[in-house]
């Protein structure tokens, strides 16, 4: 147990095995709710980090680095079981994709791709096969421009034409 601002208040929590780091528990904002989890290898390096995005103490959102310490990526669950449904990709600390399970079955189905921090397109598996069969794809304003289809699911998307 550790007061890390030494207002007399136990805020950290670390869970040992022996002299070994398992994890850390923080209460930041000492409300008496665990918002941050610290997971920890069997080398003591810092393997990911839990948040509580909804503040009820339960961990529902897992933070990666690369080994550079830049974010890797984030998992999230809605799921009372933790199951992950989306799990959103960074390079040089920006997210530039994102795949999300919206069915929760297991499967990805529904993919997002980013450009300078704005939602470029999103396409998604309407027919359950693993693979996007729809896609939108945005201007840089966020104004859709475009919807496409792909019914044999190959990757070879065409233009919805609008009637």
């Amino acid at each position: 147990m550790y007061d890390s601002n030494g207002n007399g208040k136990i805020d950290t929590w670390s869970h040992m095995d022996g002299t070994r780091v398992l994890w850390i528990e923080i209460d930041k904002d000492e409300n008496d709710v665990i918002e941050r989890w610290e997971y920890y290898g069997p080398d003591q390096k810092l393997l990911k980090v839990g948040y509580s995005t909804t503040s009820d103490g339960k961990v529902n959102a897992w933070a990666f680095k690369n080994a550079d310490g830049s974010l890797a990526r984030i998992e999230f669950s809605s799921a009372p079981d933790a199951t992950i449904g989306r799990t959103e990709f960074y390079e040089r600390d920006a997210l530039v994709r994102a795949e999300e399970d919206s069915n929760t079955d297991g499967k990805v189905d529904k993919w997002e791709t980013y450009s300078a921090g704005a939602l470029a397109s999103v396409a998604y598996d309407t027919r359950a096969r693993g693979v996007p069969d729809r896609r939108l794809v945005y201007l840089p304003g966020g104004k859709l421009d475009r919807i496409e289809t792909d019914p044999e699911g190959d990757g070879s998307f065409a233009v919805v034409p609008v009637k």
